[in-house]
């Protein structure tokens, strides 16, 4: 959208001028918009309201509607499409969410927990992000880092005197190597007998799952070991777990993008999303912002980098394992008309799906 740049003290103040009328056409232009993707007019908009106004009464709100930077024209004597200043104001105080219906809520958490019990946890993240995919016509992401990952096998490689390496293999296959610094004097027995005591108790563990584990015994690990092993048993999860750039991105459904483009800036848009996608890094990074506050998130337009050549939105909301630490986030990345009031409620309650899998099922 080409739309305007107005300033923000100018805005806030637009906003809070606007009485019931301006803001139930303003509803009805967005609400237009995100059904249609088209720019509705003013005889149009005066059909819709539940209140009697002619077309010129409605002509004169949208003008001061245009001038608080909230809708523009996209053309000359074309209707009026939502800023994304406007969508913003939309959703963070118009936007009226549902909740998840029954069927919805039991098709969801029956799907994700066979995927979970018949295969691994990261194919219940896969199975997420294609019923997101499916849901928004979207496309459906999952990013969570590697402590997420089962494991399969743990070893202590030493390379110096002061240093070893920590092997991670996941159940999935991937290797995931960490640096440790060892404690002075640890003979090259601890390594082999920390790395026979670790996977002793692995058993399709996570890493954050084993770290619990271990600190609710670490009496019981201090009786059989001795003290150089146990500190390096606790080093190497810790050094493991705390490194956290290990991210997976999972992304389900990105041919739904390519659905209903209207322009060749659309497919341009779709185009630059794709490359975004292809890289991981933006997306995963987006995805984890996700995580600074409780609940969905909705990114707009060029409130971020990503998306400032895209055009796209994302809704987002963060799951969190077992001891309530946030690991990873599930969401829907499409264009910014997507339907904010049926995916939102969504993906959260998807987000929460996953959390409580995490916790073991509860």
């Amino acid at each position: 959208m080409n739309a305007p740049i107005v300033p923000p003290s100018a805005q806030a103040r637009a906003l809070a001028e606007l009485n019931e009328r301006s803001r139930e056409i303003f509803r009805q232009i967005v609400e237009s918009y995100l059904a249609t993707g088209e720019p509705v007019g003013s005889k149009n908009i005066a059909r819709m309201l539940p209140m009697t106004l002619s077309s010129a009464s409605v002509r004169n709100v949208m003008s001061d509607l245009e001038q608080a930077g909230l809708i523009f024209a996209p053309h000359t004597s074309a209707g009026r499409l939502p800023t994304q200043s406007g969508l913003r104001f939309f959703v963070d105080a118009l936007l009226e969410i549902g909740d998840v219906a029954a069927d919805e809520r039991d098709r969801i958490e029956s799907q994700m927990r066979a995927a979970a019990s018949r295969h691994t946890f990261e194919t219940a993240l896969a199975e997420a992000s294609s019923m997101l995919s499916g849901v928004s016509r979207g496309a459906g992401v999952v990013v969570t880092t590697k402590t997420n990952a089962r494991l399969k096998h743990i070893e202590f490689v030493r390379l110096d005197p002061g240093r070893a390496l920590v092997v991670l293999v996941s159940d999935d296959g991937s290797v995931e190597n960490r640096l440790l610094d060892l404690p002075p004097g640890l003979p090259v027995s601890a390594l082999v007998e920390a790395s026979n005591y670790l996977n002793a108790r692995i058993a399709g563990r996570t890493l954050s799952e084993l770290r619990h584990d271990l600190q609710q015994r670490r009496a019981e690990m201090e009786q059989e070991l001795d003290q150089l092993t146990a500190r390096l048993v606790e080093a190497g999860l810790a050094t493991s777990i705390g490194a956290g750039n290990g991210r997976q991105l999972i992304v389900r459904g990105q041919a739904n993008l390519l659905e209903d483009l209207r322009a060749a800036e659309d497919l341009e848009r779709i185009r630059l999303l794709f490359a975004d996608l292809e890289t991981q890094t933006d997306v995963a990074d987006l995805l984890t912002r996700a995580d600074e506050g409780e609940g969905v998130r909705i990114f707009i337009g060029s409130e971020n980098r990503l998306f400032s050549l895209s055009g796209s939105s994302m809704i987002a909301a963060p799951f969190r394992d077992g001891q309530q630490r946030v690991v990873g986030a599930v969401g829907v990345i499409g264009p910014t008309r997507l339907n904010y009031a049926r995916i939102v409620p969504m993906v959260d309650f998807t987000a929460r799906v996953v959390s409580r899998l995490l916790d073991g099922g509860r």
